[in-house]
C-alpha cells in the first residue's frame, strides 16, 4: 500500500467501535438470562434504529453530502439530532469526507474508505487509524460551513451524542418502566447494529451485487443491503447519479429514505427534489447492456458455431447503430430546444411538439433495451439460433 499501515491509532473511534460490540455481546445475554426485556424496550430499539438510520441516509447523506433536496429547518434539526445519535462524526466531517469519497472513489491514496484496500479497511479499519486519506479537508464544503444547524451540531457534537445515546434511552426507560432493558437495547444494541449496517455501504456495497449503470467504479446495486440500509444498497445507481434524491430509482425498489423525502414534500417540508431524467438513466443502462453483451459474446464465441456467432454480432451491430441514431436525434432535438429558448427567452420544453418528440425518442430507447435484454438471454441458451 502506498499509504503506511502503521498510521497512528485514532483512539476515540477505536475505543467506541471495539468496546461497544464487546459490551453488547456480554451485557445483553447476561441481562436476558437474569431479567426479561420488555416488549416496549424492543419496540423502542427498532424505532430508534430506524430514526437514527434515516438521520444518516436522509440527512447526512442525501441532504447535506449531496444536496439532493432542500428541507425545512425543523426537518434539518430532527435529522441532525437523529444522525448525531448514530455516532458517525459530525455532519461537517461526515459529508466532507463522503464528497471526497465520490471524487476519488477507489483511489487507494485519496478515497477515505477505498474498497480496493480490502473489506476490513473499507468497513471500519479506515476509522481506527489516522490515515492521510481521512484527514479532514473542509474546502469542499463551504455550503455546510455556512449552515447554522450543521455548525451548531459540529460545535456541540459531544453534548448531542451524550444526550441522544444516554439521556434519551434513560428517559424512555423511565417512561416504560424498564430503564436498564431500554438502555441496553435502545442505547447499546441499536448503536452497534446501526454502525455496521451503515458500514456495509462502504464495504459490501462495493464488492457484492450488480452493476447495471456503470462499471467505472466498484459500486454495486444490492437488494439485500438496501433492506438493511434504508435504501442505500442501490449503490451503483448512486455513484453514477449521486445528486438524485433517490437510490432505489425503480418504483418497486426498497428505498424508505426516498419515500420519507417524497412524503415530506407533500407536506411542504422538503422541496427541490433532484431527479435524474429517466432518459439519462435508460441511456446508462443500455450502454452497460451493450458492454455486457459484447463480453458475453466474446466468452461464448469459442463454444458456438461460427455462423451463429456472426449472426449475433450482426444483430448487436444493428442495434448499436439504432442506438447511435437515437442519440443523434436526441442531440438535434436538444439543440433545437436551446435555440428556441434562446430566441424567445421562455421555457419551451413543455411545448407539445417538443414533448411528443422527446417521448418518441425515450420510447425507442426503452424498446431497444428490451430487445438487447432478450438477445442476451438467447446467448445464455445452450444453442443460439440465428434469426
Amino acid at each position: 500500500m502506498s499509504q503506511t499501515e502503521d498510521a497512528p491509532i485514532n483512539w476515540l473511534p477505536a475505543f467506541i467501535l471495539i468496546a461497544t460490540p464487546i459490551a453488547a455481546i456480554t451485557l445483553i445475554p447476561w441481562y436476558a438470562l437474569n431479567h426479561d426485556f420488555s416488549t416496549a424496550a424492543w419496540v423502542l430499539m427498532i424505532g430508534y434504529l430506524y430514526a437514527n438510520g434515516l438521520g444518516i441516509t436522509a440527512g447526512y447523506h442525501r441532504l447535506w453530502a449531496h444536496r439532493a433536496y432542500e428541507a425545512h429547518w425543523t426537518v434539518e434539526v430532527a435529522l441532525m439530532l437523529f444522525g448525531g445519535a448514530a455516532i458517525q462524526n459530525s455532519i461537517l466531517n461526515w459529508a466532507s469526507g463522503h464528497r471526497t469519497h465520490h471524487r476519488f472513489v477507489d483511489d487507494v491514496d485519496k478515497d477515505p474508505y477505498s474498497a480496493k484496500r480490502g473489506f476490513w479497511f473499507s468497513h471500519m479499519g479506515w476509522m481506527l487509524r489516522n490515515y492521510p486519506s481521512s484527514t479532514p479537508d473542509y474546502s469542499n464544503a463551504p455550503d455546510l460551513q455556512k449552515n447554522k444547524i450543521v455548525m451548531f451540531q459540529h460545535n456541540h457534537y459531544l453534548a448531542i451524542v451524550l444526550f441522544m445515546n444516554i439521556a434519551v434511552p434513560v428517559i424512555f426507560g423511565f417512561l416504560v418502566g424498564d430503564v436498564w432493558g431500554t438502555v441496553l437495547l435502545m442505547g447499546l444494541l441499536r448503536l452497534v447494529v446501526s454502525h455496521h449496517f451503515t458500514f456495509f455501504i462502504n464495504s459490501l456495497a462495493h464488492m457484492w451485487g450488480k452493476q447495471p449503470y456503470t462499471d467505472e467504479n466498484t459500486a454495486r446495486d444490492n437488494f439485500w443491503l438496501a433492506l438493511l440500509t434504508y435504501g442505500e444498497g442501490y449503490h451503483n445507481f448512486h455513484h453514477i447519479f449521486q445528486y438524485d434524491y433517490r437510490n432505489g430509482v425503480k418504483w418497486w425498489q426498497f428505498d424508505p429514505t426516498k419515500w420519507l423525502i417524497l412524503s415530506l414534500s407533500w407536506l411542504g417540508l422538503t422541496k427541490n427534489l433532484k431527479r435524474i431524467p429517466n432518459f439519462t438513466i435508460r441511456k446508462a443502462e443500455l450502454l452497460m447492456q451493450f458492454k455486457r453483451a459484447q463480453q458475453q459474446l466474446e466468452q461464448k464465441s469459442s463454444k458456438l458455431p461460427s455462423v451463429d456467432v456472426e449472426a449475433m454480432k450482426q444483430r448487436f451491430a444493428k442495434e448499436y447503430e439504432a442506438f447511435v441514431a437515437t442519440m443523434n436525434d436526441w442531440g438535434k432535438l436538444r439543440e433545437e430546444w436551446y435555440a428556441e429558448k434562446k430566441q424567445t427567452m421562455m421555457q419551451k420544453w413543455e411545448d407539445a411538439a417538443f414533448k411528443t418528440r422527446f417521448n418518441e425518442i425515450d420510447y425507442r430507447l426503452k424498446m431497444q433495451s428490451k430487445r438487447v435484454q432478450l438477445m442476451m438471454q438467447q446467448m445464455m441458451m445452450p444453442q443460439v439460433t440465428a434469426l
